[in-house]
């Protein structure tokens, strides 16, 4: 029988059909989508983040001499030195923009998995439609409790919530309480989108539980353009602390509004969010001397591993700015995935699912004073350490825990 040139052609196709797109797919690129508001009200926040991720890749794509995942070589062994390439989506702080573009990476851009998202309430649509299409989204910097009780099978974070945070509030009120300090009313101010609604609710509970009483709870519309009666409110009842949760522009209009009110609590202590923000503090700074913020990371742990003042120098060489508790956490985020997608050793969505929950990394192996970095089985890392942070002649130290305090917290504040 003779073989023509047809056969043959048409036997490598059969034969290619056979395998799975995955094992056929290039490994010179993994494309992974990242999803920021760009444009808007939330703008910066997209662009702090995409220095963030360039930081990141470079650590990952290049040979740095980092103690990090995939920080030494170049690009991700276990695809044979595949470099990665980020493609950047706009969401507009928009839920459902959020879910379209999540949609055309997917379908058009065909990453491996998605990182984002900034704003909680986003990835609530986002993570869906990556549910749906079996790609695995880190929730790199969305700090709502309820994102990952929603049985999502492909849904990671490695970054605290918003109760773990919130606990650690109260373990410092507890601290300064056996100090002597008068700590026995609190007023909850938060936004009404779900990282506001889950803080509010976060924080009451645990007041509940520890004996603090809430004389004010203040849900109020974010991105509004007045705060003068919740202020006026706030003022009125003037408990011994304000807990605000409150996006940026909300976050330098309560703080403006106050002045003008003349409202001055003894403390904040703020949910982060806009209260970590460089703009916040280059426009109200000047009136939060003191104010007190939780979070993930601090500077000061460049004291005890040099590498973490390192990769902040790449990080504000390229943005002009520390590395704050979002930038952070993206950072991670990103050196974390890329690490699950190369041990997966395959960009196909349920490899890298099963890789991410498998991961175990220690603490050391980290920019955050976190003990490790390990996944439940709804995706959360529970070994993610709090630390609170004051603002003191304009930078942030460490107050709390005492294993990670470098200087006492200032009460009241200025």
């Amino acid at each position: 029988m003779t073989i023509t040139r047809r056969d043959v052609l048409l036997g490598a196709t059969a034969t290619a059909a056979l395998v799975p797109l995955a094992a056929r797919a290039q490994t010179s690129e993994v494309v992974i989508g990242v999803i920021y508001p760009f444009s808007g009200g939330s703008a910066q926040q997209g662009v702090d983040a995409q220095k963030a991720y360039e930081t990141a890749l470079e650590v990952i794509n290049k040979d740095t001499d980092f103690d990090l995942p995939l920080a030494k070589g170049e690009g991700l062994p276990g695809l044979g030195g595949a470099k990665v390439r980020l493609v950047f989506a706009d969401h507009q702080a928009d839920p459902q923009k959020g879910r379209a573009e999540a949609e055309r990476l997917i379908t058009q851009e065909k990453v491996a998995a998605i990182i984002g998202t900034y704003q909680s309430a986003v990835a609530v649509t986002v993570s869906q439609i990556c549910e749906r299409y079996q790609i695995p989204f880190v929730s790199a910097d969305n700090s709502s409790p309820s994102l990952h009780r929603r049985g999502l099978k492909y849904y990671f974070r490695a970054a605290p919530h918003d109760e773990m945070y919130s606990a650690a509030m109260f373990d410092f009120f507890d601290a300064m309480k056996k100090k002597g300090t008068k700590i026995e009313t609190l007023s909850l101010f938060h936004e009404d989108t779900i990282f506001g609604t889950d803080s509010g609710n976060a924080q009451a509970k645990i007041a509940g539980e520890r004996g603090y009483k809430i004389v004010t709870d203040i849900k109020y519309r974010a991105n509004s353009p007045s705060l003068s009666a919740e202020v006026q409110q706030l003022k009125t009842a003037n408990a011994n602390v304000l807990m605000p949760s409150s996006y940026t522009t909300d976050g330098i209009l309560l703080v403006k509004t106050m002045a003008e009110l003349g409202y001055k609590p003894n403390a904040i202590v703020a949910q982060d969010a806009g209260f970590s923000e460089k703009a916040l503090y280059d426009a109200v700074g000047d009136k939060l001397e003191g104010v007190i913020s939780r979070g993930t990371f601090s500077l000061d742990l460049a004291q005890k591993r040099p590498m973490v003042g390192k990769i902040n120098d790449m990080f504000k060489a390229r943005s002009g700015k520390d590395f704050n508790d979002l930038t952070s956490r993206q950072f991670m985020g990103l050196i974390i995935l890329a690490d699950a997608i190369s041990r997966a050793k395959s960009t196909d969505g349920e490899k890298i699912r099963d890789a991410l929950a498998a991961t175990d990394i220690p603490g050391e192996q980290t920019i955050m004073p976190w003990k490790r970095v390990k996944f439940d089985e709804m995706g959360q890392n529970n070994d993610a350490d709090p630390v609170l942070l004051q603002y003191v002649g304009g930078k942030f130290v460490t107050i709390f825990p005492p294993q990670a305090a470098i200087a006492e917290a200032i009460w009241p504040m200025k």
